[in-house]
């Protein structure tokens, strides 16, 4: 078995992504499943420089005083996603795994998030006494494993929403906010985008919360060669939305209104329920529309936590549209996935292509990783064709 190179860090590494992830990845190593859902086993990225599974090596960080495995446990007995056998067989792996994880923070994350952690969770340490404890976390997971390098991939809970424009542009005027506690608005996904792109790891936000998209923190990645992409992946009906608005933008078929209502019942629904946690969200899925149209439908996005579901979420859209002569049609469709399960695959793409990226040099913005967020840092474009397109694109460069 070949020796770990790529350290995969997680953000949130005891949720029901990452636990998720963790069995995803570990059926792979053992040749125990399919790659289905994984865009990187695809024909045509089969040239690139990609880690291979056995290159991983998984830690992280969690606030919550909970087991790895007793979380992919959940995901069996609770939501019957994942086959109990299955988690069986990778519960070496979640052990190792979890003796890996390190306290997070909870700086500026709100109260439903904060609640959420235990007490070896650290409640009075300031900014950037945040941020070097994590890099210290950091190095000393690359360190003793020998890793090249450490791709770091929040997929926590959604924090309540940061005022970006209120931010200053500038590194060196953010960076002296971090020993103002008092005035310092960042959140504890940036804090821990600044920690591991201050060291030149790769950072990516799997979450809409505020991670890496101030200006100010994407001139940190440039002025240490780092790279980053977010923001909040694109699993189920606004994916759905990225294919289908394009359509009736080409057709010239004249949108009206479109409601989407979803409902689920995991840790993040549960979150979410909080209306100040949920603004965030609801913001990141509802601006695709307009964008691709060009003009604005009403539009509503309504996110409730049904307890009983578990981490089936399910999306019932009402699209309301003008056909020739101006009579008025209708397009109904429901969504029905295990929300941690179209997200794995995703996080395990993206790292894998994060890590070739690494390797080809590529710093700043990773902009053809378009297509796996909802709102992609640097890119207007939504239409998941064209996204898909600038991977194709960045892909055959690699054969320059």
């Amino acid at each position: 078995m070949a020796k770990p190179n790529i350290g995969v860090w997680l953000i949130g590494a005891k949720g029901g992504v990452a636990a998720t992830t963790v069995v995803g990845l570990s059926a792979l190593k053992k040749g125990l499943i399919r790659p289905w859902g994984l865009v990187t086993d695809l024909a045509e990225f089969s040239h690139l420089d990609l880690p291979g599974w056995d290159d991983l090596l998984v830690a992280g960080h969690d606030i919550r005083p909970v087991a790895l495995a007793d979380e992919a446990m959940r995901l069996a007995t609770e939501s019957r996603a994942i086959d109990r056998s299955l988690i069986q067989a990778c519960r070496g792996e979640l052990d190792r795994i979890d003796r890996r994880v390190r306290p997070g923070t909870i700086w500026n994350v709100g109260p439903t998030i904060g609640q959420l952690a235990g007490p070896d969770v650290p409640r009075d340490e300031s900014p950037r006494e945040a941020i070097a404890r994590v890099q210290n976390d950091l190095k000393s997971f690359a360190e003793s494993n020998r890793l090249e390098h450490v791709i770091v991939v929040n997929v926590a809970s959604t924090e309540p929403p940061a005022d970006v424009a209120a931010l200053p542009p500038r590194w060196s005027a953010l960076e002296r906010l971090l020993d103002r506690p008092r005035k310092c608005p960042l959140r504890a996904s940036a804090l821990y985008a600044i920690a591991a792109l201050d060291l030149g790891c790769s950072y990516i936000n799997f979450t809409p919360s505020l991670g890496s998209a101030p200006e100010a923190i994407h001139e940190l990645a440039v002025l240490r060669a780092a790279r980053h992409m977010g923001c909040d992946g694109k699993t189920g009906e606004t994916l759905l939305k990225s294919v289908l608005a394009p359509m009736f933008a080409r057709r010239n078929l004249h949108v009206m209104s479109w409601v989407g209502h979803n409902i689920f019942g995991n840790m993040d629904g549960q979150v979410l329920a909080d209306p100040v946690n949920k603004q965030t969200k609801v913001a990141s899925k509802d601006h695709l529309i307009r964008q691709i149209l060009g003009y604005k439908p009403q539009t509503h996005v309504s996110i409730e936590y049904i307890e009983s579901l578990g981490d089936w979420k399910t999306a019932w859209d009402h699209v309301h549209f003008q056909g020739f002569l101006g009579t008025p049609m209708t397009l109904q469709f429901i969504w029905q996935g295990c929300d941690s399960l179209l997200a794995a695959p995703l996080v395990l793409d993206l790292v894998r292509l994060t890590a070739s990226a690494w390797r080809r040099g590529n710093t700043g913005r990773l902009t053809f990783l378009a297509s796996f967020f909802k709102s992609p840092y640097g890119v207007e474009e939504q239409d998941f064709t064209r996204q898909f397109q600038m991977l194709e694109s960045w892909a055959a460069g690699a054969r320059d």
